[in-house]
């Protein structure tokens, strides 16, 4: 089982970003995948979870919510953190989660 995030960097305050999460070894569609973030000098924070074998749902926390959305492909094997409206608070390492399993991050920072 591998992940490997990507697709951060720096971004003006109300701009966009879509992470990625490759995942190898298993299947995104048939597994819940999760999404977390630590900003600097701060606790993780659970932002997303994408689940669901014959349908897709998510759910997002409240800091997030109507701001982030998560999606999936499956051939790819890729699950999307696309992030919209981003802020100073949203500076932080995001990671992809599945079980036990996380991966090395990808640094998203949010300043003009």
């Amino acid at each position: 089982v591998q992940l490997v995030e990507s697709g951060g960097g720096l971004v003006q305050p109300g701009g966009s970003l879509r992470l990625s999460c490759t995942a190898s070894g298993f299947s995104v569609m048939t597994n819940v995948i999760k999404w977390y973030r630590q900003p600097p000098g701060k606790s993780v924070e659970w932002i997303s979870q994408i689940y669901g074998g014959a349908g897709t749902f998510t759910d997002y926390a409240s800091s997030v919510k109507d701001r982030f959305t998560a999606s999936r492909d499956g051939a790819k094997n890729v699950v999307y953190l696309h992030m919209t409206n981003l802020k100073s608070d949203d500076t932080a390492v995001y990671y992809c989660e599945k079980g036990s399993f996380r991966g090395h991050g990808t640094q998203v920072t949010v300043s003009s």
